[in-house]
């Protein structure tokens, strides 16, 4: 998946002029890429028109307007967008009360470490940024990215196959769709979440 150019930035007028509509149909979108991960953790999928949107949407707020500040939030928010060969994801610790939140992040250190999808069993671990690594604490919003192992986008590919092919509602056709799980294994936050079958057709469709 290409990163965001440039040139697909609109200017904030412009922007505007077409807000309402874009942004409708991409959150939209974004419902059906979103999916719950535990009790206190949500996951949204990215994609080329999720980080397209953040762009836009942070260029409004900020009203920023200058060239290189524009570079520098193409620049920041393209890190989201997948690349060949993986798929890319934010995942959110949603607990609001901030004692109760913080607790939390301290007990889960290192939790960003072990979120992986399992694609027909085939595991393919996430990688961080390094960066936002703490030794005392884990982040409230984690960037992740999942590299496929070739057997685990293989498998992938053949959802959209069998998404074409119109697999029908018997149990032997749902028996026969790949199976997709997003998974944290840590020992103080331990979930697993099977994704929709839109969301995996979804998925499949972001694989370049």
């Amino acid at each position: 998946m290409n990163p965001i150019e440039r040139s697909e930035i609109l200017p904030l007028g412009d922007y505007e002029a077409i807000r309402d509509t874009f942004r409708a149909r991409v959150i939209g979108e974004k419902k059906h890429r979103r999916i719950s991960l535990g009790p206190v953790a949500t996951c949204v999928f990215e994609n080329r028109d999720t980080v397209l949107l953040q762009i836009q949407e942070m260029l409004r707020t900020e009203r920023i307007t200058r060239e290189d500040s524009i570079a520098h939030e193409i620049a920041t928010y393209n890190e989201l967008v997948p690349r060949a060969h993986e798929l890319s994801a934010t995942i959110f610790i949603e607990i609001v009360d901030p004692q109760e939140r913080e607790r939390f992040l301290s007990q889960a250190c290192g939790l960003e470490q072990t979120f992986a999808l399992r694609i027909d069993g085939i595991e393919s671990l996430g990688v961080h940024d390094a960066a936002r690594t703490s030794t005392d604490r884990t982040t409230a919003v984690h960037y992740i990215k999942f590299p496929l192992t070739p057997e685990a986008e293989a498998r992938l590919r053949t959802a959209r196959t069998q998404a074409q092919a119109g697999t029908g509602p018997s149990e032997s056709a749902r028996a026969e769709r790949v199976h997709v799980e997003l998974v944290a294994n840590h020992p103080a936050y331990s979930a697993a979440a099977t994704l929709p079958w839109p969301l995996v057709i979804s998925l499949a469709g972001d694989l370049v």
